[in-house]
């Protein structure tokens, strides 16, 4: 067949490339026509600029000078060197492609020419101003050209910046402008020149002009934001250790060869600022008087120095500022940074837990304890019972929770789990429907104040509306699996396993006993704890937690179990079922938590029991039963997956092996039941590696590390 024949390359990378010039025509045809034009001039393999042409091609002030102005359109189009082909090829790819993607095509083209165009003449014009100075940078560097389109990918970012949420917004702005500054100051070549011009005018721009999907702005800046600024603060003097050590040149400040000092030193010092900026990102305290000591030691050695030279002068002393060209720039910055610290101080309240972390507006419930009147779990579970919840509510009155009651409203509650740096809350917020957003804004301005993450895991697609409006993201993580009990009737070819089941029951003689546990002979709660022991010891991994319970939180006699008992003593299999209130303080559905089987019971033994379930607890006057979500399984996203959700598909088919995910949501798909969506509901897609950490300590707190190794390994 054709088909069969069809080279690989036409029917993979074919299809790619023509959905990429659909989307960023003039992102690919830029990076095209560079690489095509290195290739034809060998620009790839021998450096440009010791061709006897590469006058008549660059740009520059002793271009225009010469009358070349067709320079402006030529010099864009070449590399100086082999190598600056890769730094300029990924700024038009990420950067115009980004602009690309935000802005659309017409604008891309228009700010990243303009771009070019202005930050070539305004850097020749400056040097044209400044060369019969004294400045000897200015001097050498109006007698120079250049080539490149890289100006234009910088302001093309710039302005594309504008179309970026809070905190992506902020990060690129800050990312370019440190690295044009640095860079200019440095380095100092007529390239760095070109490249802050280009970013300064396109950060510029977006304050007059209308750009397209524009994020709106308070014009305030929030903790984050604080903590951001003063985070790359110290990574902008971090770099300028680093780039005066690895990459010394003569910029406007002067000579910077020889100035790096020695390497071990410039590590401790970065180091040094990795401990501070870890601390600062989380708010703490304690790296905040940390940092503005720094600083302050810093700044009043710049202001010593200063006054020194000044007095100096003022006496006709000669006085010489050994390293001025260092010293000088990153005195400013310890000095500015100094004043973001102090200008954003409530930003950094947060201090180090001790054990439990304990903020204003959070309580914690004793690990395995007892609920008493005075205990959060109790006052959780009262607002539970009388203000109804989700399908997943009655989880968060398990032990190991913690508590964010919002300080003034006594209707609502978040329950969750801190652990390396982040708040996992468990599933939706409790409380009236229409207070979610406001309780999960004040639960993230806690979390702000105690330098946690928030995110809410396995919430519903409600809360998942209510974040999105906050500017949050989402993931679906899981399905809940839901069986409307009035109408539920076990007919047809689709319910035959479960009449197999049922049947199979009768004739074995297995009858079902719905009640609460706690209140079972001793006989029947000691099997129920071997056939659950049994299970766990079946596993390979510990027994997980957090959305799963277990025979202990089966023990609350508001929950239900269900028993396939045959004869009074011998158990084949038990079922938990957790309450869904209502707001009349009345179970409107129950939701499936434990499930366990004897492993030499009658083998549908788990039907039998859900189905009696059903059919009980619908004569009880329950609506629904919820069969719960299984993690990390899912029918499929119903977009174009992404790298996150991929990302989750492989996690869920290692962990396959060991909990059996994937086979009991496909199992659940007997009862015929409708699907939920359930999500991971987050701030910041960089917040997302330290999520994923704390949702594997939520879930297996005492697995030790040779127990998480063993899932890649396993799935390798």
């Amino acid at each position: 067949m054709p088909g069969e024949s069809e080279p690989r390359w036409r029917r993979d990378v074919l299809p790619a490339v023509t959905a990429a010039l659909r989307r960023f025509p003039f992102t690919v045809a830029t990076a095209v026509v560079v690489l095509v034009v290195g290739l034809a001039v060998g620009g790839l393999w021998d450096a440009t600029s010791d061709r006897s042409w590469y006058a008549n091609v660059a740009y520059g002030l002793p271009s225009f000078e010469k009358g070349r102005w067709w320079t402006l359109a030529t010099g864009p189009l070449f590399c100086s060197t082999p190598i600056d082909y890769l730094p300029v090829l990924v700024a038009v790819v990420l950067l115009c492609g980004l602009a690309e993607a935000r802005l659309g095509t017409r604008w891309t083209a228009a700010v990243t020419v303009a771009g070019q165009l202005g930050a070539v003449l305004l850097a020749a014009l400056l040097l044209f101003a400044l060369r019969h100075t004294a400045w000897t940078w200015a001097k050498d560097l109006a007698g120079t050209v250049d080539v490149g389109i890289s100006a234009g990918a910088l302001c093309a970012g710039a302005v594309a910046s504008a179309a970026l949420a809070s905190p992506w917004r902020q990060r690129l702005r800050l990312a370019l402008a440190a690295y044009a500054g640095v860079s200019l100051l440095y380095v100092g070549g007529l390239d760095d020149l070109e490249h802050a011009l280009a970013v300064a005018g396109g950060l510029v721009a977006t304050h007059w002009l209308r750009v397209p999907g524009a994020a709106r702005t308070s014009g305030r800046l929030s903790r984050r934001e604080w903590r951001l600024l003063a985070v790359a603060g110290l990574v902008l003097i971090a770099a300028i250790l680093l780039v005066v050590w690895l990459v010394p040149g003569s910029g406007p400040v002067g000579e910077t060869r020889g100035l790096g000092g020695p390497g071990w030193q410039v590590l401790l010092s970065v180091a040094l600022i990795a401990l501070l900026v870890n601390g600062l990102r989380r708010g703490r305290r304690t790296a905040w008087r940390w940092t503005v000591l720094l600083c302050a030691l810093n700044a009043l050695l710049g202001l010593f120095v200063a006054v020194a030279y000044l007095i100096g002068k003022a006496l006709d002393e000669q006085v010489t500022v050994t390293g001025a060209a260092v010293f000088v720039p990153t005195s400013v910055v310890w000095t500015a940074e100094l004043v973001v610290l102090i200008a954003g101080r409530e930003a950094f309240r947060a201090r180090r837990p001790r054990g439990r972390a304990q903020v204003p507006g959070a309580e914690s419930a004793p690990a395995a304890a007892p609920a008493s009147d005075g205990d959060p779990r109790t006052r959780a579970a009262d607002l539970l019972v009388h203000r109804g919840g989700a399908n997943l509510s009655w989880m968060t009155t398990w032990p190991d929770n913690s508590y964010f009651f919002p300080e003034g409203d006594d209707g609502s509650y978040i329950a969750y789990r801190a652990h390396a740096g982040v708040a996992v809350a468990l599933g939706d917020p409790v409380g009236a429907p229409d207070d979610r957003g406001r309780t999960i804004t004040r639960f993230a301005e806690m979390c702000d104040r105690a330098g946690l993450v928030p995110c809410l895991f396995s919430a519903t697609a409600r809360a998942a509306g209510a974040t999105d409006a906050l500017g949050w993201r989402s993931v679906q993580v899981a399905e809940d699996t839901v069986i409307d009990l009035p109408d539920l009737e076990f007919r047809g070819k689709a319910w035959q396993d479960v009449r197999t089941a049922l049947n199979r029951a009768r004739k074995d003689g297995v009858e079902y006993r719905l009640g609460a546990l706690a209140e079972q002979p001793r006989p029947v709660l000691s099997q129920v704890r071997g056939i659950s022991e049994e299970w766990v010891g079946d596993m390979g991994l510990p027994e997980m937690g957090f959305t799963l319970g277990g025979v202990e939180e089966a023990m609350d006699p508001r929950m239900r179990v269900g028993l396939a008992l045959e004869g009074d003593e011998h158990l084949h299999g038990v079922t938990s079922w957790m309450p869904v209130y209502g707001p009349d303080g009345v179970p409107q559905g129950w939701t499936l938590d434990m499930m366990r089987r004897r492993r030499e019971g009658f083998r549908p033994v788990v039907e039998f029991m859900i189905a009696s379930s059903c059919l009980a607890l619908r004569d009880d006057g329950a609506h629904y039963l919820s069969l719960s979500g299984a993690p990390l399984a899912r029918t499929g996203p119903t977009h174009a997956p992404t790298v996150l959700d991929r990302i989750l598909d492989q996690l869920g088919a290692a962990m396959e092996p060991y909990y059996g995910f994937r086979s009991l949501h496909s199992f659940k798909a007997k009862f015929q039941p409708r699907y939920e969506p359930m999500f991971l509901l987050y701030r910041d897609e960089a917040d997302l590696p330290r999520i994923g950490l704390a949702l594997l300590r939520c879930y297996l707190p005492s697995a030790t590390m040779r127990d998480l190794l063993k899932v890649p390994a396993h799935h390798g």
